[in-house]
């Protein structure tokens, strides 16, 4: 991570834990927001206004967090209004690279080799992780905002008439309920993985594969009774925040994180359901199995010989 802007040790995947020896993720440190007329937003400060060609998205296809920007970019119709950057998928010792490995950029705006570099120019003294997604902002050379499920909403409202009006991600009269299902589905799923695979403890990792498992058969039954989306027939956030953990799940929680009792391929209402979101015009271009694996795998304290699986099968998910 970076301390005072400068790059210490190589990169680790737990930086905090709590008193059960559980992961804890760190907060992200720029929550500024972009609106159509410049105003502050729900958080940070004013002055990024809404413009075509102003900001540039650097994301990893490895990183559900990143991935669920991209494909919020993409649902909202606004490919010709930000540009993306993606980093390569191998974890280095300083974390996230620009290069040339196939579906990877190079950083186009400075010529830098690493993302961390971003994040010093930001903030000469910044201390941190240097995560994706970012939300760089070229009028002002500075990010604007490194927290998800923030962007995520910028994308929905934040830049009004350049984006698609005819989709909501975050509907005012579902917002309360799309609240309440998202609190567990990033506690439980999204981050429960994570809690799983970095935990320190065998009470951590126990507590956490639960969690994991309770909600996948929560959601299981909910697709079930209902569908096509996790709101009946409207799809939301949530169904974005639920499709990059599954898209993940086969190919890399299960083994690597030893999230392994059972499969989204066991779950046919969940496996249905993915395959149906993967058909969605623009979804499946956000999804890169080859650095979902290569990038799990490279994470050393998990993986120290670095071999990558050739499986598992997953075309019975439709990829």
């Amino acid at each position: 991570m970076l301390v005072d802007g400068k790059w210490m040790a190589d990169w680790q995947p737990v930086q905090g834990t709590d008193a059960k020896g559980g992961f804890v993720r760190m907060s992200s440190g720029f929550r500024n927001w972009v609106t159509p007329d410049g105003a502050a937003g729900p958080t940070g400060e004013g002055g990024f206004k809404a413009e075509a060609g102003r900001y540039h998205l650097y994301v990893a296809y490895i990183c559900p967090w990143a991935s669920r920007t991209l494909m919020a970019r993409r649902m909202k119709g606004l490919q010709d209004v930000v540009s993306v950057s993606v980093v390569e998928p191998t974890l280095t010792k300083e974390g996230w690279r620009f290069g040339d490995y196939p579906g990877a950029t190079r950083e186009p705006l400075h010529g830098f080799l690493y993302m961390h570099e971003l994040y010093t120019l930001a903030d000469p003294r910044y201390t941190g992780r240097a995560t994706v997604p970012v939300l760089w902002d070229k009028a002002t050379d500075t990010i604007v905002n490194n927290e998800s499920s923030d962007i995520l909403r910028i994308f929905d409202s934040g830049f009004g008439a350049l984006a698609d009006s005819s989709v909501s991600l975050y509907p005012a009269d579902l917002a309360v309920e799309i609240d309440a299902l998202n609190e567990p589905l990033y506690t439980q799923l999204n981050n429960g993985v994570y809690r799983a695979g970095f935990a320190t403890t065998q009470l951590a990792y126990e507590e956490a594969f639960a969690d994991v498992f309770a909600m996948l058969d929560r959601l299981e039954a909910r697709l079930a009774d209902g569908g096509p989306f996790l709101f009946a027939d409207r799809f939301t956030e949530s169904d974005i925040r639920l499709f990059v953990t599954l898209v993940r799940f086969d190919a890399a929680y299960h083994g690597v994180f030893k999230c392994n009792q059972r499969r989204i391929a066991d779950y046919p209402a969940l496996s249905g359901w993915l395959a149906r979101m993967l058909a969605m015009p623009g979804v499946r271009e956000t999804v890169n199995i080859d650095h979902i694996k290569r990038g799990y795998y490279s994470i050393l304290a998990l993986n120290p010989n670095g071999i990558v699986p050739v499986g598992p099968d997953l075309s019975s998910l439709g990829l």
